[in-house]
């Protein structure tokens, strides 16, 4: 009995040493994360960098481009309104290591990561609309009738932005745009190194990186981020931002007509004035069966129906007329031509009709299949190709 009274001073005095121990672990474990995450409400970008590197977001991107300074202001924006609540901190003293539960309230990067997506797609359409496709170059003498098969669409040669543009365009979105903070949960690793200025160092790791910012990191990389009605929402909505030349190149509007002139050039920079003034949407349905998609949508565009009916009417007027014969074929044609491009200029009336569109998830996001094609078919109907007849073969007589 004397020897158990003897042990229990001893054993409080062990608990006690023991408990003071971990208790100054988890102070300077706390100290530690406190020190290091601070400097992320600082706003201070040496840190930054130490947990979020510039290609963490964009993972497949080279890593040796040339970023310019503006870059720093994308975390800086990101940071603004960054905070964390220290939870529980567990310690394992047999393997030197310890895990701290923590709450983050960060920007909201699942909306940061859906904007981005669309806004980056745009730009990407739009470049790609800015290009002329090689094959509007060789479709000049591409049969001796003067038909021309049409150029292969540019919303079918989308290429990857660079690491810079891409941070630019958050950088845009962060300005412009107001997100709200949201909170999540994460745990940090820490690593007891034995050293005196620095007793325990945060673990960085990907999953660290990607809770720091939100689960930027993750949404980012999301192959879904941007739903198939979404994604077509976008594609859509880019046509009717386009200018006439950009139209132009993403429909292969020039190759529409049946005629290797000038006229070609005229018509379709009515026809994409036109859809300007008249063209619209609503997504209606979609059907998702694994990795393809079929997403409806009433495409209210120019009655083409209208268009031609006009033209008809005032060509029938002017061949049973002396004068048809008496001007030859070329002034027939040209008069053809403008009477064509007046009904065209003129037109008001309009029609909707429901379309569906395909998609595919490439595994990095839903690409549409023949959106230029299926969008020239529908927004120009029948007037897939000119009513003009070439001058040469032109014999009314």
């Amino acid at each position: 009995m004397k020897t158990a009274k003897c042990l229990l001073p001893l054993l409080l005095f062990i608990l006690a040493i023991t408990g003071l121990a971990c208790g100054e672990d988890r102070a300077d474990i706390k100290a530690a994360i406190t020190n290091e995450l601070d400097q992320l409400k600082k706003l201070d970008s040496d840190t930054v960098k130490k947990y979020i590197s510039y290609s963490a977001l964009f993972p497949d991107t080279p890593e040796n481009e040339q970023l310019s300074e503006e870059i720093n202001e994308v975390f800086s924006l990101f940071f603004q309104n960054f905070n964390y609540k220290i939870l529980d901190i567990d310690v394992d003293k047999d393997q030197n290591t310890a895990a701290a539960g923590i709450r983050l309230f960060t920007l909201d990067g699942k909306k940061l990561a859906k904007d981005f997506a669309a806004a980056q797609l745009e730009k990407d359409i739009l470049a790609a609309a800015d290009k002329v496709s090689q094959n509007t170059g060789d479709t000049e003498d591409a049969s001796q009738d003067g038909y021309s098969e049409p150029a292969v669409p540019a919303a079918a040669k989308l290429t990857e932005a660079s690491l810079q543009e891409r941070y630019l365009t958050l950088n845009q979105l962060l300005k412009e745009k107001k997100y709200e903070t949201v909170e999540r949960s994460c745990t940090v690793e820490l690593q007891y190194s034995g050293s005196k200025e620095k007793s325990w160092e945060i673990i960085r790791t990907e999953a660290l990186e990607n809770d720091l910012v939100g689960g930027l990191m993750a949404y980012l990389a999301s192959n879904d981020i941007l739903t198939p009605e979404e994604t077509l929402t976008v594609y859509l909505n880019t046509l009717k931002s386009m200018n006439q030349e950009q139209m132009c190149n993403y429909m292969g509007i020039e190759t529409i007509v049946e005629s290797s002139d000038h006229s070609r050039s005229t018509i379709a920079s009515a026809l994409a004035d036109q859809v300007h003034d008249l063209f619209d949407f609503k997504i209606t349905d979609s059907d998702i069966t694994g990795y393809t998609a079929v997403v409806r949508a009433d495409i209210t565009t120019f009655d083409s129906d209208a268009i031609l009916s006009a033209y008809q009417d005032s060509l029938d007027e002017y061949l049973s007329a002396p004068a048809a014969v008496i001007d030859g074929a070329q002034k027939r044609y040209q008069y053809c031509h403008d009477v064509l491009l007046d009904c065209i200029r003129s037109n008001k009336k309009v029609k909707t009709i429901n379309r569906d569109f395909n998609l595919v998830n490439d595994g990095r996001g839903w690409k549409p299949q023949n959106t230029g094609q299926e969008l020239g078919n529908a927004i120009f109907g029948t007037l897939s190709s000119s009513p003009l007849e070439n001058p040469e073969t032109d014999n009314p007589e």
